[in-house]
């Protein structure tokens, strides 16, 4: 969970409605179950602009006769059920209730709520993002007892309130099978209310996420209290609470993180921007001792310990089967990263070491790769840490190993790129990450020469974006290359105060998208694309269902550009 997504759990998380809510509300409850679709999709920036039909729409155009409502409903409540998730887009499966963004009111979940008893093996429910749910969850939580096979219920940014979560607490009892239980990104959670819910968790209970809840140090004292009910705990995620260890002893951290000793299941614990200074690493060291399963520790986005890493690195000995350790944007000191250099040759397990985002990372590359188990890492990224020529060429022995590369933000790489690519196994790397490196046309016609030797065959994510000193000839020689046909997100964005003619580059992007048979995702923000040409580009990547980023260059080039991509019923409709 990124420190970005924080602030928009903080946006999104809020108890008060505004004016708007109230009216769109309004509007919502007048539409007319034959032309009622999600909001959130009739408001989509990008469906605006693609034409793309999302999350099933299409397949309830392809299945919805005129007809169809009724002779469905004749199946009684099954039947019913079905009209019901038409309505929104969705098809009905007896087992998983997806309601994800669907713009759901108090009155569609009250119809919601009397329909559960019509699916008693549901195991998965999901109405994860629908904030005008908020103050009531109880018109659904009183009808659980239907559905008491359930196993995970995800509740995420639905601007829950105390009452909200006192009712899922008292209807917990009634889904005793319960494992995974999301409540992430509702303010309401924090701040007392956390009360009502934890002292009903149900035993079988796995994981448990409360990302940006507005935890507070209560509520880590509170949480504490519980996870040792847990046995059968393995995963802990309260990321993005800053409040959590933000008081003067830090007693309520202190809690929760000495509770873990009891937690013998947990394998991953997130604790990223949670506000830990290095007081809190004591504690949560000596809880890591009795923690051998742990696989995954995240502390990444908490600056305040930066100074006392050695504190929390003394315990990790002690984990033998760590996998994944994150320490990216912690501010460490060259002491702290010493610290580290010193255990990991103990962490016989490690396979991602994330120590981005820390300038002083550049300085000590060298001894970082050498006291790694280079023969099974795969993640190592570097991005903003600084490197310099030595720390660069120290990378490349690890890279024949790394399933993803990031460099992102290291000037040094522009120019040297050919060093870093020589030293990729083909068919091994599926992330490639150079925003920002300064690369030269003559990186990218060494990238080129790579795909076509077929190096790059299984790579599914490449960013170039943000190296505005790459030429035209550059970006044709990439885009003619080939060598790319696993390819799924592609950016080759210039930055936001820059922009450039495409004009010609644009005939090879045209002629290499056929060779990407995989891709979902093409951002060429700040490419000077004329209306004509976003149409044709456009075009192209339509009835693939391609996300494409670009800046249209005005507004009657983007209202051409949206008239020429209005799609009739029978052009959207899948093939059989």
């Amino acid at each position: 969970m990124e420190s970005a997504d924080g602030q928009r759990g903080r946006d999104g998380g809020s108890q008060r409605r505004s004016p708007l809510d109230v009216i769109m509300s309004q509007i919502r409850r007048k539409r007319t179950a034959s032309d009622r679709k999600p909001l959130g999709r009739f408001l989509s920036w990008t469906s605006e602009r693609t034409g793309i039909p999302e999350d099933g729409e299409a397949e309830g155009r392809e299945e919805r006769g005129p007809s169809s409502g009724v002779a469905e409903a004749a199946d009684g409540g099954w039947g019913r059920l079905c009209v019901f998730l038409q309505r929104l887009g969705k098809k009905a499966d007896s087992r998983s209730l997806g309601l994800a963004h669907c713009d759901l009111t108090a009155t569609d979940l009250l119809e919601l709520a009397t329909l559960l008893q019509f699916l008693p093996q549901l195991e998965e429910v999901d109405v994860s993002w629908n904030e005008l749910l908020g103050g009531c969850l109880g018109a659904l939580t009183s009808h659980l007892q239907h559905v008491g096979g359930i196993r995970a219920l995800r509740l995420c940014s639905c601007r829950l309130s105390a009452d909200d979560v006192a009712a899922l607490g008292e209807a917990l009892g009634c889904v005793p099978l319960l494992e995974i239980l999301d409540l992430s990104w509702n303010n309401g959670v924090g701040g007392g209310a956390l009360q009502g819910l934890l002292g009903n968790l149900p035993p079988p209970l796995r994981e448990l996420h409360l990302v940006s809840c507005q935890l507070t140090a209560a509520d880590a004292t509170i949480l504490g209290g519980t996870v040792s009910a847990l046995p059968g705990l393995s995963v802990l995620d309260v990321s993005c609470n800053p409040r959590l260890a933000q008081e003067v002893d830090g007693g309520g951290f202190r809690d929760l993180v000495s509770s873990l000793s009891h937690a013998a299941s947990l394998t991953t614990l997130r604790l990223q921007a949670c506000g830990v200074t290095t007081g809190g690493l004591d504690a949560l060291g000596g809880s890591l001792r009795c923690l051998p399963s742990v696989r995954e520790l995240d502390l990444s986005c908490n600056k305040s310990l930066a100074g006392g890493l050695d504190r929390l690195t003394l315990h990790l000995a002690h984990l033998s089967h760590l996998e994944s350790l994150d320490l990216h944007l912690c501010s460490l000191t060259h002491t702290d990263l010493k610290a580290l250099i010193q255990v990991l040759p103990s962490l016989t397990a490690l396979t991602d070491l994330d120590v981005s985002s820390n300038k002083e990372a550049g300085g000590v590359v060298h001894p970082l790769v050498s006291a790694l188990p280079l023969t099974q890492m795969r993640r190592l990224p570097l991005n903003s840490c600084g490197l310099n020529d030595e720390s660069f060429t120290a990378l490349a022995l690890a890279v024949p190993y790394l399933r993803s590369v990031d460099v992102s933000w290291c000037k040094v790489v522009g120019g040297r790129l050919a060093l870093l690519l020589d030293a990729l196994q083909p068919s091994v790397i599926l992330e490639l990450r150079l925003s920002s490196c300064e690369l030269t046309s003559d990186d990218l016609c060494h990238l080129a020469a790579v795909c076509r030797r077929g190096c790059l065959s299984s790579l599914r994510v490449l960013d170039l974006s943000y190296n505005g000193s790459v030429g035209d000839d550059g970006w044709s020689a990439l885009l003619a290359a080939g060598g790319l046909g696993s390819l799924e997100d592609a950016d080759l964005s210039l930055r936001p105060s820059t922009s450039a003619p495409c004009s010609a580059r644009l005939p090879a992007l045209l002629a290499a998208l056929p060779r990407l048979p995989a891709l979902t995702r093409l951002a060429v923000r700040r490419w000077t694309i004329g209306a004509r040409d976003g149409q044709q580009l456009s075009h192209c990547l339509r009835k693939r269902s391609v996300l494409l980023e670009w800046d249209p260059p005005n507004k009657e080039a983007e209202s051409s550009f949206k008239a020429a991509n209005q799609e009739s019923p029978e052009e959207s409709r899948p093939e059989e």
